[in-house]
């Protein structure tokens, strides 16, 4: 409403001006509008061709636009942003098929204005209108409608017919277009008639908000009066008063109000707070930057809306609620509740604030990252995306560059498997004019790898058993990471069996249990054996196999004087060169391969030196008597060339 008299001012200094019906309900303004040179009309067609005329806040039907386009008329739109938001919603609505149902008074302006931009809306003034054209139209609830609300409907009103509509109506939508500002106005005077025995509404007559302030006040106090102006109050009506309230409808100048608080506040005024300094309070404004604390009022598809207890409503778009993609709205705010914003804009032409909460946690987080640098604090981020140098993470908001280097990965391992993964890191470096920040998740793996270390040499004994990871193979063994600390399995140490290199028993990232041999705390070496030695391979051997057994074995090493084969894991036995077949035989290589599987039979074991002699030939010609000679010969053999070995 100030916007519209504000434009109206502006515009009729320089020239004609029509004022589309009353700009506001309020006499005195109008003629002093008057006096400025605007004039009144009811309809478009008053207007003379190429004129200038302003539409008032309560907004005006489409014929009425097409009316002034055709007379070539200038048109100033003053029309309430919330009012333009509510004729948005009833268009796209029908465009989607939906049959819009406006709640509000059929002959207020501005339900005129919103039924004209529908072609079949309906319009019903509360529950009860709306239940009889349900009656009357029974096919109407089965439809998919589109409910609005007048701004300066009643709450409760609003709420009744959103409560019953849910019942009846199979494929409903609800936007709650109450004007936020209108509805806590409404609010804060029943809370301050409660509490007060006298009560002042001031406003025009003929103002419908004003008339609802007035209805609401006579529910919770005993003496109301409605005036337009100072000069109607007398000291007589409110002799008995102990505290009187004072409250004002939306279109109510401010001098006028500040005129009524004059008269009376040497008269009768008895409140706790000054009410001069409230009124000053209310006419307070904002300027982009300012950082401000205002209560929720309503949360839309859209937007936060929030009453800051000035002139102007603000609202926060969704897109300037977070920087974080996953979050909720409903996490971050809550009707009735405060939120801190920033303040982006300040609209005088569209009497709103606009406000954003991201760049006031950005401005916040800011300081949270560069005190990091100084403190060490341990950050948690997410990863967003590998790029060519390394990582970013969004850690409260602030793109933060992490370096390959710094990832906590082995060189040219790929960094594509931590994108959307939560990572700790540790700000390294703050750029804040460049908005360049560096971390690192390698520092924060480090010191967590320290702790684990310390943790280990602490507790660390022979015989102690660990749940290891496999970090790398060499050509004598595997080192695992028993937590924070590497130790080394020594290939004889992998697996009973006989194997030529540590990747025939294990690969690089097994999970595998290892029991501490010996360790050096002072080296820092720990000597770690995987072969379990509950399990004595030589008794496995001996409690199955007997001499003159014929036992299925692998070929695990060929020598020049015969072959080695795996009778159980753990104990080989000696195939002599004269005992791999039943003729001569040149080479071993030339009847055996490494890994073949063949039959043999035991023919002598020495339990003394864990020793077992085998033969094929003697499967293949039936019962042979073994030379022991030849035996103890072979078996020297065997010594000898391990010893080379």
């Amino acid at each position: 409403m100030r916007r519209a008299v504000k434009l109206a001012e502006e515009t009729a200094g320089q020239g004609p001006l029509y004022l589309l019906g009353h700009i506001t309900h309020n006499d005195h303004v109008i003629r002093r509008l008057e006096g400025l040179g605007a004039q009144t009309i009811s309809t478009p067609e008053e207007a003379p061709k190429g004129s200038t005329v302003l539409i008032r806040a309560h907004g005006e039907p489409d014929s009425t636009y097409d009316m002034l386009r055709k007379r070539d008329c200038t048109i100033i739109d003053a029309t309430c942003p919330d009012v333009t938001r509510i004729h948005s919603i009833v268009r796209e609505a029908e465009s989607r098929g939906r049959v819009p149902i406006v709640i509000g008074d059929e002959n207020h302006p501005e339900i005129i204005g919103i039924a004209g931009c529908t072609s079949h809306g309906v319009v019903a003034a509360d529950w009860d209108g709306l239940e009889k054209i349900l009656k009357n139209q029974p096919d109407l609830s089965g439809q998919p409608l589109t409910f609005v609300s007048q701004t300066t409907a009643i709450s409760a009103t609003w709420e009744k017919v959103v409560e019953n509509a849910k019942k009846v109506c199979t494929n409903a939508e609800f936007f709650d277009t109450i004007c936020g500002a209108t509805s806590r106005r409404q609010s804060e005077a029943v809370e301050l008639a409660s509490r007060c025995d006298g009560m002042i509404v001031i406003g025009d007559r003929k103002s419908s908000n004003t008339k609802r302030l007035t209805q609401l006040c006579a529910q919770h106090c005993p003496l109301v009066v409605q005036v337009e102006r100072g000069t109607e109050l007398s000291q007589e009506q409110f002799r008995q008063s102990q505290m009187l309230g004072i409250t004002a409808g939306a279109s109510t100048p401010e001098w006028i109000i500040k005129e009524v608080y004059n008269k009376m506040s040497d008269e009768i005024m008895e409140i706790e707070q000054s009410f001069a300094e409230m009124l000053e309070e209310s006419f307070k404004t904002l300027n982009a930057g300012d950082k401000v604390v205002g209560t929720v009022v309503a949360i839309t598809p859209t937007e936060i809306q929030v009453e800051l207890g000035i002139k102007y409503p603000g609202y926060i778009p969704l897109s300037e609620v977070s920087d974080d993609p996953e979050v909720k709205v409903e996490d971050i705010a809550k009707v009735g509740e405060e939120i801190e914003a920033y303040v982006m804009l300040v609209s005088d032409r569209d009497c709103m604030v606009k406000l954003s909460k991201k760049r006031l946690d950005a401005a916040k987080n800011w300081e949270i990252i560069e005190n990091a640098v100084e403190s060490k604090e341990v950050l948690t981020g997410i990863i967003t995306e590998e790029n060519k140098g390394g990582l970013v993470a969004n850690v409260k908001g602030v793109r933060v560059f992490i370096p390959a280097s710094q990832s906590g990965k082995p060189r040219g391992a790929d960094l594509s498997e931590m994108v959307k993964t939560k990572v700790e890191l540790r700000i390294t470096e703050v750029n804040r004019a460049r908005r360049r920040v560096v971390g690192s998740i390698r520092a924060v793996a480090a010191e967590v790898r320290a702790a684990q270390a310390a943790q280990v040499w602490e507790n660390i004994e022979e015989g102690k058993r660990y749940t290891g990871t496999v970090k790398s193979l060499t050509s004598y063994g595997a080192f695992v990471d028993i937590g924070g600390v590497d130790g080394m399995v020594h290939i004889s140490e992998l697996s009973w069996s006989r194997i030529k290199t540590p990747a025939d028993a294990v690969s690089v990232g097994d999970t595998v249990e290892v029991y501490v041999i010996s360790f050096d705390r002072e080296k820092k070496k720990i000597s770690l054996g995987m072969k379990d030695h509950s399990q004595d391979p030589w008794a496995i051997f001996t409690d199955k196999y007997a001499v003159g057994d014929v036992a299925n074995v692998r070929v695990v090493k060929l020598m020049t004087f015969g072959a080695f084969a795996e009778i159980v894991p753990g104990v080989d036995g000696l195939i002599h060169i004269s005992q791999i077949a039943d003729h001569r035989v040149e080479k071993p290589g030339d009847e055996l391969a490494e890994g073949q599987m063949v039959d043999a039979k035991i023919i002598a074991i020495d339990h003394e030196n864990k020793k077992v002699s085998l033969s094929i030939r003697a499967v293949l010609e039936g019962d042979l008597e073994f030379d022991s000679e030849l035996e103890e010969n072979t078996m020297a053999e065997a010594d000898e060339e391990s010893a080379a070995e």
